[in-house]
């Protein structure tokens, strides 16, 4: 079984930057895609941003320019910088894995990482 393990939230001010990580159990070579998303309560989980196998990117419109995907396939992990924090990013992120099986694909998803922007 695929494991997903989500890490780098934290409580930042405004106007701050967080990097989150997502290291996989086994190699990312195989998976269709890995992605980014994040809840508050209520709400539905929207994604913030993905990145396909051959390393096209994806952002939400909320975070371009400010939040960026990137992939470290030696070390089957997934990051997404956050700069320019702002309240409305508060939210537990959730890393996500689209992966090649047989007969098709699977998703995956990791426990949750909270980040919480306050002064």
């Amino acid at each position: 079984q695929l494991q997903l393990a989500e890490s780098g939230g934290g409580l930042v001010q405004p106007g701050g930057s967080l990097r989150l990580s997502c290291v996989s159990s086994g190699s990312i070579f195989s998976f269709i895609s890995m992605a980014w998303y994040r809840q508050v309560p209520g709400k539905e989980r929207d994604l913030v941003a993905s990145i396909i196998s051959v390393g096209d990117t994806y952002y939400g419109d909320s975070v371009k320019g400010r939040f960026s995907i990137s992939r470290d396939s030696a070390k089957n992990t997934v990051y997404l910088q956050m700069n320019s924090l702002k309240s409305e990013d508060t939210a537990v992120y959730y890393c996500k894995a689209i992966k090649r099986e047989a007969g098709g694909s699977r998703s995956y998803w990791g426990q949750g990482t909270q980040v919480t922007v306050s002064s």
